[in-house]
């Protein structure tokens, strides 16, 4: 860290404390040349992921709009809004992982399935049947074979 008064470029932290609910850290830094201190803040930055969907337009990726298809996959069934959130989490944090700024609809309602498939496999056949737009009957009984096989 660059000392804002001499320019130095070594410092070293004196204190830290998080702030902003633990959202950002507050470090007193004091510089190795002349000593004087000085304040710097850290904070995880995070890039937003835009989503392309089928027609080729992108938008954000909101949250509220997959937590909206999963609660309609799993509606009467035992799946808790905690463990939608955890699969939510799980599948944002995997998306941030690739380092991809821009990711496909399709990759991300695959995500969808993988993770429902474990956690109900109703909600994951329902889920299914609206993602992969079965076309009739015999598609969708493909795919409950499938799920049987495993």
């Amino acid at each position: 860290m660059k000392c804002p008064f001499c320019g130095y470029e070594e410092s070293k932290v004196v204190d830290s404390r998080p702030t902003d609910e633990g959202e950002r850290i507050r470090r007193r830094r004091e510089c190795l040349q002349c000593t004087k201190r000085f304040t710097t803040y850290e904070m995880i930055e995070s890039l937003p992921i835009i989503v392309i969907k089928k027609d080729k337009s992108r938008q954000p990726f909101d949250r509220q709009k997959l937590m909206n298809g999963l609660l309609r996959a799993c509606e009467k069934r035992p799946v808790s809004i905690n463990m939608l959130d955890g699969l939510i989490d799980e599948i944002e944090l995997t998306i941030q992982n690739s380092l991809d700024r821009e990711v496909s609809s399709e990759h991300i309602g695959e995500l969808v399935m993988e993770k429902l498939k474990g956690l109900d496999e109703v909600a994951y056949v329902r889920f299914a049947s609206v993602y992969r737009q079965f076309k009739d009957v015999s598609s969708f009984m493909d795919e409950l074979n499938i799920l049987l096989k495993k």
